[in-house]
């Protein structure tokens, strides 16, 4: 049914959008560099804070009353040191629900209006978390610091809560702002206790990642002060671009176009609750701390000044126009194939509406599900910030789970039969069913593509296969069919795999996780319904591709539909007349 030899034509124009991808690489950004030295962050005196905070306030559960005192202390201590200090209450969805966040901000004016700010959450799940207080107890350290410095731009502290997960308050501080921000700062555990390196983190909760230029300038102080931080390669960094996620408070501020860059020794997880500080540990993230602060306060702007979508290969950057050309002509070969294939179907009269509907009907148990899932956080039986949340913060809910998957099932149930009686389908192995589901899976991937071309790049395996495999005319067994659209799927599963690794959740703690960013909301309604087709299309694609009887092999003789020398019913046609050779 598909005319392949359209198939392999269309695969010319890949060849030459490779190349120009090739030429597109270009260096990064090279960092920024301090002029001043940073050993005056004293690495003892941080500790002895941390401690002294722990001691006083063991219990600080997001929006607790230990929270509160916390951040009357941090209010105090910015006064003492010479900041202009404001706070404000917002309520935001945390690990225990809807609290109270009191978010404290310390500004010193510069010589400039632009700033560069510092934030540390204070916040903690358990007690006394030591290694958690790190950060707040840097920022204070940082405070007595600036408080006789006069800076190039304005200097701006902030003490945020909810840090533990849902990130309210970094949230709210960040829809507060007024007027221009050139780096945000985010520290994490600096005097945690892990085996590997420290990380600098620029993942989003929305589109792109952090500024190279921002990435770079902290990663050198890193290197400078404490040894070479940990990188992530190419492929992680297509994954965070495809499906932006990050469990940390600086994913909030990316997705609200403020650059932002998380410094921490246990990277974006945070420290184990029993982790304690390292004094040298600390002193060194610290001091790379402080390096940071001051190269981009007395170096040029960091441009661009909101996040950006590139994947960094070998020290070059590889930028989204050349992702979006690349993957845009691995999707042409399925594209102008499956309308070539849906032109002949419509010739020969077979349905195709039909088919698409029932494509469409599939995905409703999947949308369904989503919704139950939001059911139960507005009912109040699931708690479910809007920010990602590390896992394990909120207990994993095996009733909440096991409802989810018997209504999906119950769905499935009853909606099938009645959506074949109501579209009154024939057998899946018709040439329409194989070319509607191709059609619409080809669809969503444009779609995708449009939006967001990292993530179509895992979707472009299906929009192949599942065309390939779905074709009523080839000669391929059903094994083959089936393995075919099942390798389409590889891709999904091994980002989810990829994300479990980084996130240290197993498939049932990953469940979880993706029941609680349906139901926070941090999944879109336009998402959540491209990929419940997308699931809706695999489907439909494993029945089609085990019902399809394969076409024998060889040339077939096709029907006679219009007259020509082999039926011709002219004169002589059925014999009596004399043989013209013989005059």
């Amino acid at each position: 049914m598909l005319d392949l030899r359209i198939y392999r034509a269309a695969f010319i124009p890949v060849v030459l959008a490779l190349v120009v991808v090739a030429f597109s690489l270009q260096t990064r950004p090279r960092p920024l560099d301090a002029t001043l030295p940073p050993d005056a962050f004293d690495g003892a005196r941080a500790a002895t804070v941390a401690n002294r905070l722990a001691e006083r306030f063991p219990l600080r559960r997001p929006g607790s009353e230990g929270d509160l005192a916390l951040a009357g202390e941090v209010q105090r201590t910015l006064q003492h040191a010479g900041f202009s200090v404001t706070s404000f209450d917002e309520q935001a969805e945390t690990i225990d629900g809807e609290r109270t966040l009191r978010t404290v901000v310390g500004e010193r004016t510069g010589a400039s209006s632009r700033r560069v700010v510092v934030v540390a959450h204070r916040d903690a799940a358990t007690a006394p978390a030591l290694a958690e207080l790190s950060g707040t107890a840097s920022l204070l350290e940082l405070a007595r610091l600036f408080a006789g410095r006069t800076t190039e731009r304005t200097l701006t502290l902030v003490s945020t809560s909810g840090g533990t997960g849902g990130a309210g308050g970094a949230a709210a501080w960040a829809d507060r702002l007024g007027g221009s921000v050139d780096a945000v700062l985010v520290l994490g555990d600096l005097g945690g206790e892990p085996d590997g390196s420290p990380q600098v983190v620029g993942w989003s909760n929305g589109r792109g990642i952090a500024p190279q230029k921002l990435m770079r300038t902290v990663s050198e102080a890193v290197r400078r002060e404490s040894g070479p931080p940990g990188a992530s390669g190419p492929v992680m960094q297509w994954l965070r671009l495809a499906f932006p996620l990050t469990v940390s408070e600086q994913g909030v501020l990316d997705q609200r176009g403020i650059p932002a860059v998380l410094l921490g020794a246990s990277g974006e997880l945070g420290p184990s609750p029993a982790e304690g500080v390292d004094e040298t540990r600390l002193e060194g993230l610290g001091r790379a701390a402080l390096r940071s602060i001051t190269a981009l306060d007395a170096g040029p702007d960091v441009e661009p000044r909101e996040p950006q979508s590139v994947v960094v290969v070998r020290n070059q950057e590889l930028p989204a126009w050349a992702v979006r050309l690349l993957v845009g002509v691995l999707l042409l070969p399925p594209v102008v194939t499956v309308l070539d294939g849906l032109a002949r179907v419509r010739r020969r009269r077979e349905p195709v509406l039909p088919w698409i509907g029932w494509v469409a009907a599939t995905a409703v148990p999947f949308v369904i599900a989503a919704l139950v899932a939001i059911l139960l956080r507005l009912t109040g039986l699931v708690t479910a910030p809007g920010a990602p949340v590390a896992p394990g913060l909120i207990p994993t809910s095996i009733p909440a789970l096991v409802g989810i998957a018997a209504v999906f099932a119950l769905a499935f149930a009853l909606l099938w039969p009645r959506v074949a009686r109501a579209l009154a389908l024939g057998r899946p192995d018709a040439a329409g069913a194989g070319v509607a589901v191709a059609l619409v899976a080809i669809a969503v991937a444009v779609i995708v593509w449009l939006f967001n071309p990292f993530a179509a790049l895992f979707l472009v395996p299906a929009a192949h296969l599942w065309l390939l495999c779905g074709d009523a005319g080839s000669s391929m067994p059903r094994w083959l069919r089936l393995a075919g659209v099942l390798v389409a799927l590889v891709p999904p599963a091994l980002a989810a795999l990829l994300y479990g690794l980084a996130l240290d959740a197993g498939p049932v703690a990953l469940a979880w996780m993706g029941v609680l960013l349906v139901a926070g909301g941090h999944v879109g309604v336009v998402s959540l319904l491209l990929w419940s087709v997308v699931a809706a299309c695999a489907v439909t694609a494993i029945v089609v591709a085990t019902r399809i009887t394969p076409a024998p092999r060889g040339p077939q003789r096709e029907e006679v539909r219009s007259r020509g020398p082999i039926s011709y019913a002219g004169p002589g046609s059925l014999g009596g007349t004399d043989s013209a050779l013989r005059r």
